[in-house]
């Protein structure tokens, strides 16, 4: 029995860089930063007193005029997600009306799920007592709740679960709406990840342990991947959200198709639950495990998007990885990490991501690493520092790695 081929017709994005898919492309092979100083009355309340006043926040967005008066039993985090989703289906000309429900499903990643809300809640509690709390302080919380709406709101009755593994998550998602569609169980799924955690608490815990970069003078400039001044990764909110079918499906209804998701490898570290193995030895055994499933040589990949978030540690492991996994190829591929432009998106940074693969698999370019001017010792591959560069991709490589030791790589391939 053959196994069906994934492929992606649909996509929808929202970050600090832009508010569709389309011009958060623009913006990251312009190489441009939505990076910025924090605004929000919660951070001016403890004004002067932050060491980290610099994220990717999106800006000048306004949920209710997509959602209605449903945004407000919406966390932060299921606001974005679902505005991904609604482009991601729109994008794909799917008519959910035609198709079988119950082989329709979605999967979608958050590291933290709806943590404005708990934050805010718990401040309510304290200041006006246990009878102020809104019940629907629960759906909105729910890490799940994302994918749940998204499966009510176009009756999708197949497999509808949230995956929850640090920044790892939306990785798992999209590895798992694969699997559902590869196993027969389902012909079409709405997978990707949400996150919204510049919040007061987020930023807090982070900076305390040290893995924020305090450039605060320089929002710009501050997320650095791979330079020898990097000093921690810039917290960043958003969402994007694929549409994801079997070939057959896809060509029987005649659907754009946009790139293959080729296969997918998973791991984990077993070592630390913050740190990276210091030899990148989980990260070789994800790369090599999407390879072999998606049934490629190591030398087919053109371009990685790097997990690359400007931490000492992180960065260097990814590295000796990549040099591991790939030997003499390595110097021959481009290897980019647009996290340089929008930050970390946590929970949703391999969706985010998978939007850069897509299109340089479509459009010849890669994304470039913006502010990486000095790199680091031993950094000698092909980072495509500060500028786009062009060439084609026939093979892309989604590299996202998290707490706990959790490891996903994704392989996208052209159609």
């Amino acid at each position: 029995m053959s196994v069906p081929r994934v492929v992606i017709t649909g996509m929808g994005a929202i970050t600090c860089q832009g508010r569709d898919a389309a011009a958060v492309w623009d913006a990251m092979v312009n190489g441009r930063s939505g990076i910025r100083s924090i605004v929000g009355e919660e951070f001016d309340r403890w004004k002067g007193q932050w060491p980290v006043t610099i994220a990717g926040q999106v800006r000048g967005w306004d949920p209710f005029a997509l959602l209605g008066r449903e945004a407000n039993r919406m966390d932060r985090y299921t606001q974005l997600g679902v505005h991904a989703a609604i482009e991601a289906v729109g994008h794909s000309g799917i008519d959910f009306a035609r198709e079988d429900p119950e082989r329709c499903g979605v999967v979608i990643g958050s590291g933290v799920g709806g943590i404005d809300t708990i934050e805010r809640g718990v401040e309510l509690l304290g200041r006006e007592g246990p009878n102020k709390l809104s019940p629907f302080t629960v759906p909105r919380l729910m890490i799940n709740c994302c994918a749940g709406l998204i499966s009510i709101r176009y009756g999708l009755k197949g497999l509808s679960v949230a995956t929850a593994s640090a920044c790892s998550s939306s990785g798992h998602a999209l590895a798992a709406a694969m699997h559902e569609i590869r196993r027969g169980d389902a012909d079409v799924m709405v997978a990707g990840g949400a996150e919204a955690t510049v919040t007061p608490v987020c930023v807090s815990v982070f900076s305390r342990m040290k893995a924020l970069s305090t450039r605060n003078a320089e929002p710009e400039r501050a997320s650095r991947p791979f330079d020898r001044e990097r000093d921690g990764f810039v917290m960043a909110e958003g969402a994007a959200v694929f549409l994801l079918e079997s070939e057959e499906h896809a060509r029987g209804r005649g659907a754009e198709i946009l790139a293959v998701l080729a296969g997918a490898g998973v791991s984990s570290d077993a070592s630390h639950i913050t740190a990276p193995d210091p030899e990148g030895k989980g990260a070789v055994l994800s790369m090599r495990r999407a390879l072999e499933d998606a049934r490629l040589d190591a030398d087919t990949v053109d371009y990685i998007n790097a997990h690359g978030t400007s931490t000492p540690l992180g960065d260097p492991a990814e590295v000796a990885a990549v040099k591991a996994l790939f030997g003499a190829h390595a110097r021959k591929l481009s290897m980019s990490s647009t996290k340089s432009m929008h930050g970390h998106h946590l929970g949703a940074s391999g969706a985010v991501e998978t939007v850069a693969c897509i299109n340089a698999l479509r459009k010849a370019v890669v994304p470039p690493t913006i502010n990486l001017e000095s790199p680091d010792e031993g950094f000698d591959l092909d980072f495509v520092p500060k500028v786009a560069k062009e060439r084609p991709v026939r093979v892309a490589m989604n590299n996202t790695f998290g707490f706990g030791g959790h490891n996903v790589t994704l392989i996208l391939a052209r159609p």
